[in-house]
């Protein structure tokens, strides 16, 4: 079991917290639309750090959007198997192979 797994389960535990007692069932508790937010707000975190910022706050913001990533997940009942077995799915598959699928599947 590796560390993102371990997470995905404490969310998972701690989604039946008392918000007040906890910040993962608070973050929960603000519904899909709260948590895409917070993963917004933490993506722009990232951003920043990445362009203008030091290694260490890019790996502290790096962490803060898998964690929310993962609330998010969560909150829409998405395993983070699920997510991996799309990565599967994708893997050897150029990126922009991918778009042109997706694209065509919209049609």
């Amino acid at each position: 079991m590796n560390i993102l797994n371990e997470l995905e389960r404490t969310i998972a535990d701690r989604s039946k917290a008392d918000p007040n007692m906890s910040h993962t069932a608070k973050l929960l508790s603000g519904g899909r639309q709260g948590c895409a937010k917070k993963l917004g707000e933490e993506a722009v975190e990232a951003v920043i750090a990445g362009s203008t910022g030091s290694r260490r706050e890019l790996v502290h913001e790096a962490a803060d959007v898998l964690y929310h990533l993962l609330v998010l997940l969560a909150a829409n009942s998405v395993s983070l198997c699920d997510v991996l077995k799309e990565l599967e799915r994708r893997q050897g598959t150029s990126g922009i192979e991918e778009k042109q699928r997706r694209a065509e599947d919209e049609v």
